[in-house]
């Protein structure tokens, strides 16, 4: 029976190999740090954590995620330690994105399980405030037996503050560690689909710069808003900063919390017509399972339903690839756990007892991975099933390049929920590929590596053969960013100071679509970045003068792509700060940035450069197992879109997309 724990009570363990499991609904960093008697951490090597995963007996995860799964092992600790205590933290307290503090979200729940997955005792972290760092429990030892104990102790200071408490000498510079480490982990990670949002906020605007914070609006990379529950009300009476006062919630006489008007309608009174119903599955035969639907899932469109549906196949193949996975290695664990008490038995070396306990312990391990393959399998084919259903479905924006849609393709009037950026795979399934989808408008740049790789089948791809792979890809990507938005609401510029990309390029400058002929030599590079560095600080400052009209006449509102080819090579120190000011910058205000390089050749500049890859999502030319999910923290397998050998239909939609950008700007 499980213990459910409420601060400082505690629990005896009966078991020495233990997982803790943490869910935090939104992405934290889980360590593990062993302490003495008195509570005292020794030093940095007794502390696991994403940057150290693996220490004696511990084992966290590697990046920062809403679930964790942390393996423990009491048997393997030094005589020594006394104490192991969980630690979670905020990566938003250090300059990431989200929730800075632990108030602002849902309190953390912490199990201790067996490797059965049996639950011995669970906590709910509450109370919390202000603090990014806590002590979520410890596991501590009591007169030769371990006990788990619930703490809950939270840090204003962070993770700093919280190893100094602990006795730790090289705190601060721990911390700063840990923090790099799950800035590395986040720059690599799929994102988590963000809340969905009503299909009118999705609808065609005057394109003008994004409101920022100063003006009343959630920042870049905030949670966007709680979908109405069919009258304008949030979903459950809760909105995304707790209760809604009923008619409005004024303080003042005819003022809301938020400056505006009083809304004086009825909280619950149905001010829309709700959404059409889903598809309806056909009936299915007596004894089979429901044919799945194409736009099943909830949304207020079938873009929006389409688009969570490729988001739920996206978390059960992470799930049911999680379960096999534990599964494994319980069966493993299992199976040397019996074979080393076969072992310890010293009658059991001589004749066929031993040979009878070891065949048995190896029977019984097949006939658990057999089982969990087979659940795979099954959840697998299911999975299939959908995926074939539901890709012949999917708009252009979420759509291959060889899906037949693009043959009807016409110029959108509306800006899509989100993009296809190339399809995610794992090894235990082969035989699907899930979408990958980014919401849009961007949210961070975009790096495609041309570094030089190995291709996951064992083939070897050179340095030149990987440069023009990377700029094909980017061709693609920026083609299709182009396809999605209504005509002249996307610009694209090209920084291509050797030339070397005017083969890749050409789908791009033979149809008209970039904004001028690709930047060339050192005076191009200068004057692309000048301008576009420009435009930001314009905008911003349009924004924080609350003075979003005031800008030039003419001014150019769309959103704005940088494809830069071939860095380092011809850009100047100046030139670099331009780079990383627009990747910090550019994005809040519609400006991103597409970058085509080797980090290898870029590492003359030492570390000046590692805050620009991490804010970039990188995506590779060929197939490469880099990319983490938020949940389980698998490694899947990026595969880049890929245009049908010999097919037109690039030209074809670029050509429809510079006709469209010409009649507008007649």
């Amino acid at each position: 029976m499980t213990a459910e724990l409420v601060r400082g009570q505690n629990h005896p363990l009966s078991q020495s190999r233990l997982e803790i499991r943490i869910s935090a609904g939104t992405p934290v960093a889980a360590a593990a740090a062993l302490s003495d008697e008195n509570g005292r951490i020794h030093g940095t090597e007794w502390v696991a954590h994403p940057g150290a995963p693996v220490q004696p007996g511990l084992e966290v995860s590697r990046q920062a995620a809403a679930d964790h799964r942390l393996a423990v092992d009491l048997d393997a600790v030094t005589e020594a330690v006394h104490r192991v205590s969980v630690l979670l933290a905020l990566p938003a307290a250090n300059g990431g994105a989200g929730p800075a503090r632990f108030g602002a979200v849902a309190a953390p729940f912490v199990a201790v399980t067996g490797l059965d997955g049996t639950e011995v005792a669970s906590y709910t972290i509450t109370g919390l405030d202000l603090e990014s760092a806590v002590v979520a429990l410890e596991l501590y030892r009591r007169q030769g037996a371990w006990k788990v104990r619930a703490v809950g102790q939270g840090y204003a200071g962070g993770l700093a503050e919280l190893f100094a408490d602990q006795g730790l000498s090289e705190a601060a510079q721990l911390a700063a560690g840990i923090d790099e480490a799950v800035a590395r982990g986040l720059a690599r990670s799929v994102q988590a689909p963000p809340p969905r949002t009503s299909e009118g906020d999705r609808s065609r605007q005057a394109a003008a710069p994004a409101v920022g914070p100063d003006q009343g609006a959630a920042p870049q990379g905030a949670p966007g808003p709680v979908p109405p529950a069919y009258g304008g009300q949030p979903a459950g009476g809760q909105g995304q900063g707790g209760p809604q006062p009923a008619y409005g919630g004024a303080t003042g006489p005819h003022a809301s919390a938020g400056g505006g008007p009083v809304d004086y309608s009825h909280p619950r009174r149905q001010t829309s017509a709700p959404p059409p119903p889903p598809p309806a599955a056909p009936p299915a035969q007596p004894g089979q399972p429901t044919r799945p639907v194409a736009g099943d899932a909830t949304g207020w469109s079938m873009e929006e339903r389409l688009y969570n549906q490729v988001w739920g196949m996206f978390e059960d193949l992470a799930r049911t690839a999680a379960a096999y996975r534990s599964a494994v290695d319980f069966a493993e664990s299992r199976m040397d756990k019996e074979l080393e008490q076969a072992l310890s038995d010293p009658r059991s070396r001589i004749g066929g007892q031993g040979d009878a306990a070891r065949e048995a312990a190896r029977a019984r391990y097949t006939q658990l991975v057999d089982q969990a393959r087979a659940s795979l399998d099954r959840d697998v084919a299911q999975l299939v099933v959908e995926s074939e259903v539901v890709e012949p479905a999917l708009p252009p924006a979420f759509a291959r390049w060889d899906n037949p849609c693009w043959h009807a393709y016409r110029v959108p009037m509306e800006i899509p929920m989100a993009l296809r950026l190339g399809d995610l795979r794992l090894p235990e399934a082969e035989s699907i590929r899930i979408p990958m989808l980014l919401r849009l408008p961007l949210e961070r740049g975009l790096w495609i590596d041309s570094g030089r790789t190995d291709s996951l089948d064992g083939s070897f791809t050179d340095s030149h053969d990987m440069r023009r792979l990377a700029m094909d890809t980017a061709v693609a990507h920026a083609a299709r960013l182009l396809a999605v938005y209504p005509a002249g609401e996307f610009t694209v510029h090209v920084v291509d100071p050797a030339g070397s990309g005017a083969q890749a390029l050409a789908p791009l400058t033979q149809t008209g679509v970039l904004a001028g002929p690709p930047a060339q030599g050192a005076a191009g590079v200068t004057e692309v970045l000048a301008r576009l560095t420009q435009r930001v600080d314009l905008v911003q400052m349009a924004l924080r003068g609350g003075a979003p009209d005031a800008l030039p006449p003419g001014f150019d509102t769309s959103q704005q792509l940088l494809i830069v080819n071939d860095f380092p090579h011809g850009f100047d120190d100046r030139a670099v700060n331009q780079l990383r000011y627009l990747v910090d910058e550019g994005p809040s205000v519609g400006v991103h940035l597409m970058m085509v390089a080797d980090r290898e050749e870029s590492a003359g500049y030492g570390p000046l450069l590692d805050p620009l890859w991490r804010a970039l999502l990188r995506l590779t030319p060929v197939p490469d197992d880099h990319l983490a999910d938020p949940w389980v923290g698998h490694a899947w397998t990026y595969e880049p879109p890929a245009v049908p050998h010999g097919s037109e239909v690039l030209r074809e939609v670029l050509t429809q997309v510079a006709e469209a950008r010409r009649t507008w700007n007649r």
